[in-house]
């Protein structure tokens, strides 16, 4: 429940289909805002589900908004985003996920919200063929237009989306150097113990080289072309392990234990987390062969621990990435490139540890929770002074 005392503070709404978006990307920025504003937090769940964010200065307003496109179910949303808008007169409207980013920037408009803003981590058309392609495109432009301005999570994202007409150069941004959130590095941070402990449960031995793999596995994510990769290079160097960590999103786990079978106890198979870190601190390489980003946070997420990365060449990415200095990037959908990075840091551990380190700088001082959530906050900042401005 808001302090009747703060009923002068600005009003914002943050919307996202799922709670665990907004906990993922939102976290660090709700702590910073919510000390000068008033938030309200808008998402598919329970206040259970976000318990750990809510206080006298932050409240969670229940709404279902269906991750895949439904048109009954869609048009109930909208209706239901508008009239809590209507009712609530929020001075700002922020969404962070494609389809509570579609209807929410609809509603806020019609509802009168004069500040409305989206942040863009991916654009799912960029894999797509066809009608559908240009569908999710165009729903991306509805989107921009609707919103007064609208930021991107990586430079090369911003610079791909204004070349491809989806929004105006001029009411797209980019906070600091890149990411939603950035890294906190009192929480990804190398750990020696967890590293000999995780390496125990799986029986991974001490100076063998383990490549992670952490996300969402989908065909978007590259995961087939890293399958690949790994039976190229585990074939000439018996010393390599896969660990691939994150939910399942498109069937992958039979094809993942007959692909285990091949090399036994070399592939370890890790379900969500809640602590991606831990998995971090047992890799050497982080791999993220994938054909879309917007950023790939668990990049600097990894660095942070100390850990160069083989990735694709690909927007989004580049911004996360110094190629050979933090990590190696290939081209899309090449496992042979990918074999190929695999096995040169697997013979030299000098080439490793120097990347990593370099990893390590590099987040630290680009990438920085507390540097990104100042940028946020700036940002409101400026935009709440400007609608004031116009005002008077």
């Amino acid at each position: 429940m808001i302090d009747g005392a703060d009923l002068d503070r600005k009003r914002i709404c943050i919307v996202a289909t799922v709670p665990h978006a907004i906990k993922a990307f939102m976290r660090a920025h709700i702590d910073v805002l919510s000390a000068s504003y008033n938030v309200t937090l808008v998402a598919n769940g329970s206040s259970d589900d976000l318990a750990e964010l809510l206080g006298s200065r932050v409240s969670f307003i229940p709404l279902q908004i269906k991750r895949k496109i439904s048109i009954k179910h869609d048009i109930l949303a909208l209706v239901n985003l508008w009239r809590l808008f209507r009712a609530e007169k929020f001075d700002s409207v922020h969404s962070i996920t494609p389809k509570a980013g579609l209807l929410s920037m609809l509603a806020a408009r019609f509802a009168g919200v004069p500040l409305r803003f989206h942040t863009f981590t991916g654009q799912v058309w960029v894999t797509q063929q066809g009608f559908r392609r240009f569908l999710l495109k165009f729903l991306d432009m509805v989107l921009a237009r609707n919103a007064t301005h609208v930021l991107a999570d990586s430079h090369s994202q911003r610079l791909f989306l204004v070349e491809n007409g989806v929004v105006d150069a001029s009411s797209i941004d980019v906070l600091a150097d890149g990411s939603v959130a950035g890294v906190d590095p009192n929480r990804f941070k190398y750990s020696a113990k967890l590293r000999q402990k995780i390496r125990l449960n799986y029986q991974i031995q001490n100076d063998a080289i383990v490549y992670l793999f952490l996300g969402r596995l989908n065909r978007d994510k590259g995961l087939l072309d890293l399958l690949r990769a790994f039976a190229k290079a585990a074939k000439k160097n018996t010393n390599l392990h896969l660990l691939i960590v994150g939910p399942d999103e498109d069937g992958f786990e039979v094809r993942l234990a007959a692909f285990a079978q091949r090399f036994p106890d070399r592939v370890h198979r890790v379900g969500f987390t809640d602590y991606p870190e831990n998995y971090m601190s047992a890799a050497d390489v982080l791999c993220l062969p994938s054909y879309r980003e917007g950023f790939g946070v668990v990049i600097i997420e990894a660095a942070s621990v100390g850990l160069p990365v083989i990735a694709s060449r690909i927007y989004g990415i580049t911004d996360a990435v110094e190629d050979g200095v933090t990590g190696i990037l290939h081209c899309p959908a090449s496992s042979q490139e990918i074999a190929k990075a695999m096995l040169l840091l697997a013979s030299d551990g000098n080439i490793r540890r120097r990347m990593g380190d370099a990893a390590r700088v590099r987040a630290a001082d680009k990438f920085s929770e507390t540097r990104v959530t100042k940028a946020l906050y700036d940002f409101y900042h400026k935009m709440f002074s400007t609608v004031r401005i116009k005002s008077n």
